[in-house]
Formats: C-alpha cells, structure tokens, sequence
C-alpha cells in the first residue's frame, strides 16, 4: 500500500474522551474513529488488524473441527422467551419492532439461535457431535461505554456452540476449544492469565475466563509470579490495593514457590460448559443408540475479536507508539521514502516496494511529500515490526537502513541482500 493514496488520519495528540492507551494509539495512529457512545468506524489500516485476528481465529477454530456458518443480528422475540431471557436486563438487549409490530433485539449473543437450529436439523446422535462458530458483529446497550473497544457498544465477536450427546462428550469439546483459545492468543502476541468465572446470565455447570493482563482492564485477578495460576481477586482487593502484592494466604502460590500479585486485566475470551439449559428450553434433542430422544449437552465459547486488537496494544507499546507483533502487524515492513526530489532514491524505493510484494512480504509504501521528521514520527506510531529506510545519502552507497520496532535493534545493509535480510528477520520473529 503507498501511504499516499491510503486513509491514514495520523493525530499528533489524543482527543480528550481517549482514557486507555489502545484507545488513545487507536485514534492517533488512525486505525479507528469514533462514530457515537460506543460505536467506532474501524479505518483501512485498523480493519487489516482486525482480519489478521480472525484469520488466526479461524485457523485454530478449524484444527479442532468447528465449522463456521453465519446468524443474523436481528433475533425475533419468540426465541428469547423460550430461553426465559426476553426480560434479562444484564444482556443490555436493544429491542425494537418492525412494521408488522413483531419485537426483534439486536443479538448480543447467539445461543437461541443456534439451539434452535440444531433443534430442526439434528436428529441422531451420528450427527454429534458437532461446533459451530462465526465471526459477527454484536450489540450491547452499555450503560456506560468507555476505553474505546474495551468497553463497546458494538463490537466483532467470534462466538462458537457445541452440541454433544454426553457429558463426556462434552467435557472434550470444552477441552478442545480451551487449546485453540490457549493457541490463538499466543499467536497474536497476547499474555493471559485462565481464571475460574462465574457463568453468570449465560448459565451452566463451569465457566473460564482468559485474561489479558493490562493496567487498563475491568477485571482484577491474583495471579501467580512463576505459573500460570490464576484466580478471581477475593472481596476486599480494591483499586487502591491492585498494584501490591497480596497478603492473604501467605502470599505464596499453592502450585508452586511464587509469590501471588494482584493485577487489572482484560477479559477477551470466556468459555462455557452450558449442560442442557438451551437445549432443554428450545427442545434441542436427538435419539441415541436405543432409540431414546434425549436433550444434547451444549457449551458456548466467544472471543471478543475487536477486544483483542486494543488488548494487543495494551501489551505492546511504547512512549513513541505501538509494538505490533508480526503476525497481526497490519503490514510487515514499513518502507520510508526520504529525500523524494531524489529520483534515485524515489526509484529505489519503488522498486524494493514491488519486489516485497511479489515475494508476499506485506509493505507500506510512505511516499508522501514530507519531512523526515514527520515520516519517522509516523513509522514508530504506526508500529509495523520492520521499518526500512532510504535515502539518498546510503542509496549513493549502494545501501539501506533496517531497524526493529520492538528491539530498536539497526542493520545497514547492501541494496542486493536486503531482501533476503528481511525475509531472515520475519523468519525468526
């Protein structure tokens, strides 16, 4: 992509309502805009985050054989009253009719949906069992949103089902999808911390939260300093208390030596086994071996998709911009264009643009009419993994400069080697 025929509305300094750092680099590096409370316009440069997050999602959700399909946004009443959720306050439904006064709500979630498909279409258990997933938008009146796409209104959401005949059944697709959610954060340069949750309005027998570890986030955690032990902070741990260590218990882990701490994160993924309280309420059943119609054991698993980006960006940034680790980068290498009166500089820089691109090496071309100054504020605020430099003072030397965003780490390198260079660089990252 050349920057100068893109959108990317780069800001010197925060807007005012900005209060978390992904809210306040999303708006400066131009990735998103805000449309209303809550409701934010994702720009050319924050979607390709967001589909870089889904094809990861994607990938992990299909090595554990879910199968994606799509749900409408708009839920007819009659469904939630069979749940017994029209009335759910907690779910912030907005709730509307159309012409014919039949009363819809905009989904914020899809359990009614996808139990009573399965109710229609599931008739044996040689059919299970099965997952379902997709990636939609959803919507939650909140009371209060804030920190940008924290705490949306609207918002992208990888929500997956499963239906099973048995409790054992399902205790292994609830199994499956704990590994890919464990993969898929691990992909896309995430820290988390699996925490025992209550299941709350969706119901069921057990719940697993994983949490992003941020000084940002809602939720407050004891975790451990060596393992990966983790749970809810107990009554009485407050805002006050959330960066000392906590005292209770001795302070130590029970798994291990290390100390337990008390931390802010972010809630990005949450996992259900919900038991047969959908199924049973939308008359999900199949007939097993022997003939018998019995009601399919179900779980349900969401990942808030638009969430993770700006908890990506709570965990990689620094006072000069973001840190994208390179597999959600919006793009790989960042080539910047000095000196553009220089012709041989501008055709260099041309050229090492479009043999990245043959090679499938992801590039954004910064071929504005700027200063240097300018470009380079805008390459560490935009925060592609490898920024590559040239300009006419080493493009007379037959060379260009390479540096790492992450490590600062700077390579001058031959004009003819400096393909390979990069290619060894993503390699390794």
């Amino acid at each position: 992509m050349r920057w100068s025929k893109s959108l990317i509305p780069t800001l010197k300094e925060s807007p005012r309502e900005a209060e978390t750092v992904s809210h306040k680099l999303m708006f400066r590096a131009g990735l998103v805009r805000r449309v209303a409370a809550g409701l934010y316009t994702f720009l050319p440069v924050g979607l390709r985050v967001v589909r870089k997050v889904e094809r990861i999602v994607r990938e992990e959700m299909e090595k554990q054989g879910a199968q994606e399909l799509l749900m409408p946004i708009l839920q007819p009443q009659e469904l939630w009253e069979k749940s017994g959720r029209w009335d759910d306050k907690e779910l912030g439904m907005l709730k509307l009719k159309n012409r014919e006064e039949r009363e819809f709500a905009l989904g914020p979630t899809h359990e009614e949906i996808i139990t009573d498909l399965i109710s229609k279409e599931v008739r044996s258990y040689k059919e299970l069992p099965l997952n379902l997933y997709q990636i939609q938008t959803k919507f939650r009146d909140e009371m209060r949103p804030r920190f940008g796409l924290i705490r949306a209104r609207e918002f992208i959401m990888k929500d997956a089902y499963s239906f099973d005949m048995d409790e054992e059944s399902a205790r292994e697709s609830y199994r499956k999808m704990y590994e890919a959610y464990s993969n898929i954060f691990r992909r896309c340069g995430i820290k988390i911390r699996i925490v025992e949750a209550d299941p709350g309005v969706m119901g069921g027998e057990k719940s697993e939260e994983f949490i992003a570890l941020a000084d940002s986030g809602e939720d407050m955690i004891v975790s451990c300093s060596e393992c990966n032990y983790a749970r809810p902070a107990t009554d009485g741990i407050t805002d006050e208390t959330a960066d000392v260590n906590y005292i209770g218990e001795g302070n130590k882990c029970p798994r291990c030596s290390g100390s337990l701490v008390v931390g802010r994160g972010i809630e990005i993924g949450h996992i259900f086994n919900l038991g047969k309280k959908y199924t049973k309420a939308l008359k999900a059943t199949f007939l097993n071996e022997a003939g018998k119609e019995k009601f399919s054991f179900m779980g349900c698993y969401g990942i808030g998709i638009s969430r993770m980006v700006a908890a990506i960006i709570e965990q990689n940034y620094d006072d000069q911009g973001i840190i994208w680790p390179m597999d959600v980068s919006p793009y790989q290498v960042h080539i910047l264009t000095l000196g553009v009166s220089d012709q041989n500089t501008v055709d260099l820089a041309n050229r090492l643009y479009e043999e990245f691109t043959a090679e499938g090496i992801e590039v954004i071309l910064d071929d504005r009419d700027e200063r240097a100054g300018v470009k380079f504020k805008d390459a560490d605020l935009l925060g592609m993994p490898l920024r590559l430099t040239v300009g006419p003072k080493r493009v007379a030397q037959g060379k260009v400069e390479l540096k790492c965003r992450r490590d600062g780490k700077e390579f001058v390198v031959a004009i003819e080697e400096i393909l390979k260079k990069v290619k060894e660089v993503i390699a390794m990252s």
